[in-house]
């Protein structure tokens, strides 16, 4: 009897509903709630003096013509005898002040957290007032209201007067403390500051009293003086304060002057200033200025597992267990368990031999077992670390295509607290595999042509889109083909970061990648600098004492983007520019981490003079697609495996420590062409993020020939290229001890005064000066003109 198969179903999870108002609607908001506010007000303080006169007129909306003596008429008669008497009682005029001050939070548009926790405690304060006057009355009053009266009479009712007593004074209590920020510290200094001034005021009286008589014992017979001088033994051992005995030695003294004491109090300690604006204006939100941004909704991926999902039936996994059974038996290996978990393309075969087996027996015999199973891509893993078991990987007859719409809409994806979240696909075991960028920090990604390299640029680019506000993050593309990366040209202004004026964000010619790789280095020695002012260690801490205002932009600070770099065929870079692309990206790699600047780089040539030790070294993070051979796959990941994948997306990632199989999420070009036009027709930056300006050294010949502004090296620079007869930047910097920027202006310089040629490609500049008399000449000439 043939087994059913279990018919899967996917639910489409529904659309969050987001409710937001423009800047037109705020300020209309804004208004009439402020004004509501004030007409609350005045029919509150009118209703006090004339509620007995209006008594009979509440309620009675439909007689137009009966008069009412309330400032705000019917209305306000109505409305008031509702808050007041109905209500809270005079604690009413807080739910006024709530709604005007509402009204200027949406008027100025102001963030919402604080008005938030003024609401709270206003009603709370509200509430407490109300109650507290239940107290004092054996009815409702004005100042209680019913609400105030018959909650204190409902606690009094089953807690007593006392206990009721008890649980507003705890109430009151909360709201000091928590509130206020009242503790019993902060009590007793004011007391003791207090006694403190009435004890200053007290000494000073005396002290004026006691200088007086000693004024006035100057006018005395001198018999008369000595009498009173002449102390008693008591008043020997009575102590006097100190400052009256300065005053008291002082006045003996003949033409004295008086002096006046004066008490000062202790300085009042002020608030923190950043504090203090927190508290006023809330954290700093880099999302501000695209406030509105509306990230990619799941809808644009397609989900290819409809139609397409089939499930590994029993009989296919009975099947392949006796056959490596059977094939292991034949070697006189026997197996005590076995267990299997099913993957997307690959089910792993977990086996526990017989005490006494070498695992190197059952590893040479990979072949044979692939022989045995008709399969390509066995991959044998002995042992699997963590586990004490054998596994053998073996690929499904009919593979499951990932989607990446399945790992956007993960749980583990969704809910990923990372810095920069990338969702690759799925493990063997069917799981989600989420990882951080930030934590890698670099990523180095290689596999023949065509076995899913820029589906898995693709893929990170997507995962990060999906995640991350333009605010938060910026891509440099760096894409020699011309063709893989060119559809994130539509999300320019929102996410792509460039040299300036420069017409294309997406990077195709190697000079520019140069260039655009040392503006990079320069924007990292410009980032550590700013967290060396603010004394903090990486980018997280930065960013966060940024937003809690700790930082002054006018110091230089500013909220700082991760910045993604992606390298596509890294290999046709090394080939044509060589160490000018290595330098600096070696430089990136081991120094960006902190400062938030994290590189991908990938490429079809994964051979040693393109993935160099320099750069293994600094790429924990490798990814490795199907390669034709054990030695591409050893010099990717520092171990075989990448040459037995079955390729389509199949691939082996690691962080330094266990490979780990993962089939890779497919995403198409035209989801990703539907993303990027969704981001790219909304609200945008004026221009993409702007890297720090760079001229190499074919820069040409824009500087003016003005010798006011010639570098303080340029005539011991123009020596020593006139003595060697070579002209180029690189020279400069090994004779003279020079980073290679101030160089380049050199060079520059010289040109323009006629000293060195043009640039020529890879050919140093022709020295056009032959001997240090003829440049003393030319330079002698140019200062007479001058």
């Amino acid at each position: 009897m043939a087994k059913k198969k279990k018919k899967t179903t996917t639910k489409t999870p529904r659309k969050k509903i987001r409710f937001s108002l423009s800047k037109q609607q705020k300020i209309l908001l804004g208004s009439f709630l402020f004004l509501l506010g004030l007409a609350l007000l005045f029919s509150f303080v009118s209703y006090f003096f004339t509620w007995q006169a209006d008594q009979s007129e509440i309620g009675n909306l439909a007689e137009r013509k009966l008069p009412t003596q309330n400032w705000l008429n019917k209305f306000g008669a109505n409305v008031a005898h509702f808050f007041i008497y109905d209500g809270f009682g005079v604690s009413a005029f807080i739910f006024a002040f709530l709604i005007a001050l509402t009204g200027v939070y949406y008027f100025f548009d102001y963030t919402k957290k604080q008005l938030l926790k003024f609401w709270f405690w206003g009603l709370l304060l509200m509430l407490w007032v109300s109650v507290f006057f239940g107290f004092f009355s054996g009815k409702a009053t004005l100042f209680s209201g019913i609400i105030g009266f018959e909650t204190n009479d409902i606690m009094q009712d089953y807690i007593g007067f006392i206990g009721a007593v008890l649980v507003m004074v705890f109430i009151l209590i909360f709201y000091l403390v928590v509130r206020l920020k009242l503790t019993p510290e902060k009590v007793i200094s004011v007391f003791s500051s207090t006694k403190k001034q009435i004890v200053a005021e007290f000494n000073s009286e005396e002290t004026n009293e006691t200088m007086a008589q000693n004024i006035s014992e100057k006018e005395m017979p001198a018999k008369e003086k000595e009498e009173i001088k002449a102390p008693t033994v008591e008043e020997k051992t009575a102590p006097k304060p100190p400052a009256i005995e300065k005053l008291i030695l002082k006045s003996d003294v003949e033409g004295d002057v008086e002096m006046e004491v004066e008490q000062t109090a202790d300085e009042e300690e002020i608030e923190n200033l950043s504090n203090k604006l927190v508290k006023d204006f809330g954290e700093f939100d880099p999302k501000l200025d695209l406030s509105n941004y509306k990230f990619p909704s799941i809808e644009l991926l397609r989900d290819y597992t409809i139609g397409a999902g089939i499930t590994i039936d029993q009989e296919e996994l009975e099947e392949n267990k006796n056959r490596i059974v059977e094939t292991l038996n034949n070697y006189k290996i026997g197996i005590a368990n076995i267990k299997a978990t099913v993957g997307p393309t690959v089910t792993l075969y977990e086996i526990v031999p017989d005490a006494g087996i070498r695992i190197s027996k059952i590893k040479n015999l990979e072949d044979d077992i692939a022989l045995s199973l008709s399969a390509l891509g066995i991959r044998i893993i002995a042992p699997i670390p963590g586990r004490g078991t054998i596994g053998i990987e073996v690929p499904n007859k009919n593979a499951k295509i990932v989607s990446m719409r399945s790992v956007i809409a993960s749980a583990k994806f969704q809910n990923a607290e990372m810095e920069l979240p990338i969702a690759f696909g799925k493990t063997i075991s069917n799981e989600t595999f989420v990882v951080d960028l930030a934590k890698m920090p670099h990523m180095l990604m290689a596999g023949a042509t065509g076995q899913g390299k820029s589906v898995g640029l693709n893929a990170v680019l997507t995962s990060l889109l999906y995640k991350k506000h333009p605010a938060e993050v910026k891509f440099i593309l760096v894409d020699p083909k011309k063709v893989e990366l060119t559809l994130f040209n539509k999300i320019e202004r929102h996410y792509l970061a460039k040299l300036p004026d420069t017409e294309e964000a997406i990077i195709t010619d190697t000079n520019k990648v140069i260039n655009t790789l040392n503006s990079l280095c320069i924007e990292m020695d410009a980032r550590y600098d700013l967290l060396k002012d603010a004394m903090v260690r990486n980018i997280k801490e930065y960013n966060t004492k940024f937003k809690n205002r700790k930082l002054n932009p006018h110091d230089g600070h500013r909220f700082l983007p991760y910045i993604v770099l992606v390298i596509d065929e890294f290999a046709d870079l090394i080939m044509t520019a060589g160490k000018e692309v290595e330098t600096p990206i070696a430089r990136l790699a081991q120094l960006a981490r902190a400062i938030g600047i994290h590189l991908i780089i990938a490429t079809q040539r994964p051979s040693v003079n393109v993935i160099t030790g320099i750069i293994k070294a600094n790429f924990p993070a490798r990814i490795a697609f199907r390669v034709t051979s054990k030695i591409d796959s050893r010099t990717i990941l520092d171990n075989s495996g990448a040459d037995q994948l079955i390729g389509r997306g199949d691939m082996l990632y690691t962080q330094g420590n266990e490979l780990t199989r993962i089939q890779c999420a497919f995403v198409d070009t035209p989801e990703v062409a539907d993303i990027t036009e969704f981001i790219g027709a909304q609200k945008a930056y004026p221009d993409a993020y702007l890297l720090p300006e760079y001229v190499g050294e074919d820069g040409g010949t824009t500087i003016d020939n003005d010798i006011s502004e010639r570098d303080k090296l340029f005539r011991e620079a123009a020596e020593v290229l006139v003595i060697s007869q070579q002209g180029s930047a690189s020279l400069l910097q090994r004779k003279l001890k020079l980073g290679y920027n101030r160089a380049g202006r050199i060079i520059d310089q010289l040109e323009a005064a006629g000293i060195v040629g043009p640039f020529e490609g890879s050919k140093a500049r022709q020295v056009l000066v032959p001997t240090i008399d003829a440049l003393n000449q030319l330079l002698d000439n140019e200062t007479n003109d001058n």
